[in-house]
C-alpha cells in the first residue's frame, strides 16, 4: 500500500517513514500543501497522513480542496493540535481520523489500516473470498487455513485485489501501487505476477480461479461460482463501437 504523508519537519517525516516501510508501506514525502494537492493529481495513495500546520497551506484548507474534488482517500491528521475544536472541525470537513503529536508508531499504523479498510468497506483486517483470506495486518495469504508463500509483490498486487474486490483494476494501477511511481517496468509485468498468483492458488483450491481478467480493462477479484470457476475465463468487456447484426 501506497501513503502519502505531508509533514514539513523532517525529522517527523522520517519517523513515520521509518515505521511504515517497517512495516511494508510505501511513503511519498511532501513538505507543502501545494505540493501534496499536486501529487493527489497524478497517484493514487491508499491514504494521506496531514499535518495541520504547514508553511503555505494549512491543514484544514487542504482537506477542504481534496474532497471538493470528490477525491476520497482516507486522510488521517497528525497533528500537534489539540483542541476539541480543532479535531471537530478535521472531522467535518472530511478527515477519517484524528491522532495527536507526540505519537506512537504501532498507534498510527493501526489506524492508518484502520480508515484504508473502512473506507474500502472492510471492517476487519482479514478479507475473506471463500476459502481465500487476505491477512492486511500480516501482510500473508492463507487458503483454508494454509498460509501460501508469496513474494512482496504478488502480495501487494492480491491485496490490492482484495481491498478493492468487485472493481476492475487496470495494469498501471498495480504498477503505481507496487513500485510508486519509481522505475516502473513495462505494464505487461502484471501479467507475468497474476499469472504466477492464481497458478499458486490454484494449487490449493483445485483449480480454482478467484482473479478474472477483464477484456481491454484489467483484472478484478470475485466470489467464485459456477461461472467463475474457470481458471482460463475472460470477461470481455462492452465496447461502444460494437454493432449488433440483426438476421
Amino acid at each position: 500500500m501506497r501513503l502519502l504523508v505531508v509533514e514539513d519537519e523532517i525529522s517527523i517525516a522520517h519517523r513515520i517513514e521509518s515505521a511504515c516501510s517497517a512495516d511494508g508501506l510505501l511513503c511519498h514525502l511532501v513538505a507543502t500543501g501545494t505540493e501534496a494537492l499536486e501529487m493527489l493529481k497524478f497517484y493514487d495513495y491508499e491514504a494521506v497522513v496531514l499535518d495541520l500546520v504547514l508553511p503555505d497551506i494549512n491543514g484544514f484548507e487542504i482537506i477542504s480542496r481534496i474532497r471538493a474534488i470528490k477525491n476520497m482517500t482516507p486522510i488521517m491528521i497528525l497533528s500537534g493540535l489539540s483542541s476539541i475544536d480543532d479535531k471537530v472541525k478535521c472531522l467535518t470537513l472530511g478527515a477519517d481520523d484524528y491522532l495527536t503529536k507526540p505519537f506512537s508508531k504501532v498507534e498510527l499504523l493501526a489506524r492508518i489500516y484502520a480508515i484504508i479498510r473502512r473506507t474500502a468497506g472492510h471492517s476487519s483486517s482479514v478479507i475473506v473470498i471463500g476459502p481465500l483470506e487476505v491477512d492486511l495486518k500480516r501482510r500473508c495469504v492463507r487458503v483454508n487455513g494454509k498460509e501460501i508463500a508469496l513474494t512482496g509483490k504478488e502480495y501487494s498486487i492480491l491485496e490490492l485485489l482484495a481491498l478493492k474486490k468487485g472493481s476492475v483494476l487496470a495494469k498501471e494501477t498495480f504498477l503505481n501501487h507496487i513500485y510508486g511511481g519509481m522505475d516502473e517496468p513495462e505494464v505487461k509485468i502484471i501479467d507475468v505476477f497474476i499469472c504466477k498468483l492464481r497458478k499458486k492458488i490454484a494449487e490449493l483450491t483445485g483449480g480454482l480461479n478467484f482473479i478474472e481478467t477483464i477484456w481491454g480493462r484489467g483484472y478484478t477479484l470475485r466470489e467464485i461460482d459456477d461461472e467463475t470457476a474457470n481458471p482460463h475465463r475472460e470477461v470481455e468487456s462492452f465496447r461502444p463501437t460494437d454493432s449488433l447484426k440483426v438476421g
